[in-house]
């Protein structure tokens, strides 16, 4: 009887994973948000509740829920279930030494299925991590073999492009790489395979993807840039008001608005043609594995800030060449229109920032691996 409310309330519990594979994120002050904290809530206290049963049946009983068809525990570290797997280990720390049917720990199916936060919980468990990440499947693989191979598709589509899964990717080969003794990363399965090789093979195809947006991306913005670049050089040949016939100086030469149209004219042609050239160097990057660790990611966010900052530039230049022709005649327009030209930079701006936030965040921020107090298991 308790194993069936066990095994129901598992499968109750994995709500908060099915929301986030259907990328629906209620927000918390609404009715929908307060009523799935309540369910969160509910269903971790009903683990609580059931597993302290199970405990006081003793370790027959236990083997019992962790050998049945549902196998909870290894369940729960396939979806990420984190709170659970937590629970279950503060209140019956050998949990950690269970395997499956092929010789696997909860942290070798995190590795599988790149679950970082409970491949996490491997740094708290001191000295007896070797001996884990020791342990071998029926093909000799070790979890470095594991990281090597592909993640699950609805893993990989947690970053948008190519490029940045395969840096997703390379992120979680080095951090298990660093947990594994130095003699495993030169194992070999049954087929030969180092887990190096391993990696290589099983992620020709997303490397290839990672080239083809990579290029797609720098191709779109390259040409952008190229015509602000173009655009920018001819404006300062053509200044608003014109020359002085007899000196060839710009007639409104000592006017604030004309300081800002040459300054911004200026920032845009440059920020456009160090724009092109980040662009330029990732057409012609060889597209190695390590390339999209750090080198191609970190070429794409200075493509990309110079891109937005020349965009921005020209449309102050225009806005200050269009202040200075028009600002007696029509001196009402120049407000609306100075507003109007923000839109386009806000335009850019909201379509691009998810891109460049999440390259940023996984190039120079802290990482998938971060952890909080609250993450830690003990």
């Amino acid at each position: 009887m308790v194993l069936e409310v066990h095994t129901r309330t598992y499968h109750l519990f994995p709500f908060k994973i099915s929301h986030k594979r259907r990328r629906l994120y209620p927000l918390p002050g609404t009715k929908q948000g307060r009523q799935e904290n309540l369910w969160h809530v509910q269903s971790l206290n009903l683990v609580k509740c059931v597993w302290r049963q199970v405990l006081l049946s003793g370790d027959s009983q236990i083997g019992d829920v962790l050998r049945s068809p549902s196998r909870p525990l290894f369940v729960a570290a396939e979806f990420g279930n984190f709170e659970f797997i937590v629970e279950l280990i503060r209140s019956y720390p050998d949990l950690i030494w269970k395997v499956d049917e092929q010789s696997r720990s909860i942290f070798h199916i995190a590795v599988m299925h790149r679950q970082e936060k409970i491949f996490n919980l491997i740094n708290d468990i001191g000295a007896h991590k070797d001996l884990i990440t020791s342990y071998k499947d029926a093909n000799n693989c070790n979890m470095l073999h594991l990281a090597g191979k592909l993640a699950p598709l609805h893993r990989l589509k947690i970053v948008s492009g190519a490029a940045l899964q395969m840096q997703r990717e390379l992120l979680w080969f080095k951090e298990v790489e660093k947990n594994v003794q130095p003699l495993y990363k030169e194992m070999r399965d049954t087929k030969g395979r180092t887990p190096c090789m391993l990696f290589t093979e099983e992620h020709e195809g997303l490397v290839k993807g990672g080239e083809r947006w990579m290029k797609d991306t720098a191709t779109s913005c390259m040409l952008v840039a190229t015509l602000i670049t173009t655009v920018m050089f001819a404006a300062i040949f053509t200044v608003p008001g014109g020359n002085n016939n007899a000196t060839g100086t710009p007639i409104f030469l000592r006017s604030k608005s004309f300081l800002i149209f040459a300054t911004s004219d200026a920032l845009a042609l440059f920020s456009s043609v160090t724009s092109i050239l980040m662009f330029l160097s990732i057409l012609t990057s060889r597209y190695a594995e390590e390339d999209f660790l750090e080198s191609l990611p970190k070429r794409l966010i200075i493509g990309l800030t110079t891109l937005f900052f020349s965009i921005a530039s020209m449309l102050i230049a225009f806005s200050a060449s269009f202040f200075i022709v028009l600002r007696h005649q029509l001196a009402w327009v120049v407000i609306p229109v100075a507003l109007t030209a923000c839109i386009p930079v806000t335009l850019f701006a909201f379509l691009q920032f998810p891109l460049l936030a999440d390259v940023m965040h996984s190039t120079y921020g802290s990482g998938i691996f971060s952890r909080k107090t609250k993450d830690m298991l003990y």
